[in-house]
């Protein structure tokens, strides 16, 4: 038997699971749609950690942090948040610097994982990254090396997605990050997959037009969900949820504040779905 499937939680059991959150936090574009105009960018995450559960962090895929700078997040968070931290892109993209930046990053990590508040780390590989024998035995050297960590793989590109790849990371005790994004060709499709004991899905917004083609990254997540499109995903959390021990969903489509709306959406219709419960500050 796999072991990390069990049999379905009784309704209300996923209560404590579930962590809804954003990918990232500190947007100067969200002041006014979800922070107080001209707000201090110092309490951002104070300030939004009184309405999410969890936490992205993005900021560390472009550059290592230092560790103190980890524990002043821990701090303003105050046992608040759960942090999920992306793995730097000398881990994850520029994989022949991984030996230089593997071990400050996991350093940087020490006060969540001291405060127990850190749920895993994100590996997001780019589109080039494709389905092969040296990138799987890649992904095992990582997971050697992160040792108790725990991890969560995205991948970008479609031909990843078949039954090996699913037996590979169960085997590795590495969790799949289950994804929302335009449907394109060579892109991963909107499966529910849990292949560790850490549930994971990312919402990157449907923007066809953007998605291979923009002048500044962040266009490709400018989309606003639709309460309908959200609701698709109502009975993939449920089985996501049945069988992880825990459960990330983050919305990446930050541009304006869209990603808080959908959060708070999000957190809206799982706490009015009969077997899915969570509180309306969006803490379990």
């Amino acid at each position: 038997m796999d072991p990390f499937v069990k049999t379905p939680d009784p309704p209300g059991e996923t209560r404590s699971k579930i962590r809804i959150g954003t990918s990232g936090f500190s947007y100067k574009d969200w002041k006014g749609p979800f922070y107080p105009d001209k707000f201090p960018d110092r309490d951002m995450l104070d300030y939004y950690a009184g309405s999410f559960s969890a936490v992205e962090i993005n900021s560390t895929y472009y550059a290592i942090p230092r560790p103190e700078n980890m524990e002043a997040m821990a701090r303003k968070a105050d046992g608040r948040l759960e942090f999920v931290v992306k793995a730097n892109q000398d881990i994850t993209h520029n994989r022949e610097k991984m030996e230089h930046a593997i071990t400050p990053f996991i350093t940087a990590l020490r006060p969540l994982r001291d405060r127990r508040i850190l749920g895993c780390v994100l590996l997001q590989f780019p589109y080039s990254f494709h389905h092969n024998t040296e990138n799987r035995e890649y992904l095992s050297v990582l997971k050697d090396r992160f040792d108790e960590i725990p991890l969560v793989a995205e991948f970008r590109n479609r031909n990843w997605i078949r039954d090996e790849l699913f037996e590979f990371l169960r085997s590795r005790g590495i969790g799949y990050c289950c994804v929302d994004e335009p449907a394109l060709p060579g892109l991963p499709p909107p499966i529910a997959a849990a292949t560790s004991p850490v549930g994971y899905v990312r919402f990157h917004g449907r923007n066809r037009e953007k998605w291979w083609t923009h002048e500044k990254a962040e266009e490709r997540y400018d989309y606003e969900y639709s309460k309908e499109e959200l609701s698709e995903w109502l009975p993939k959390i449920n089985a996501l949820a049945a069988l992880a021990i825990k459960l990330y969903i983050f919305f990446n489509n930050h541009p304006g504040g869209q990603a808080v709306r959908s959060a708070r959406m999000m957190q809206s219709l799982i706490q009015d779905a009969s077997s899915l419960t969570i509180d309306p500050a969006g803490r379990p």
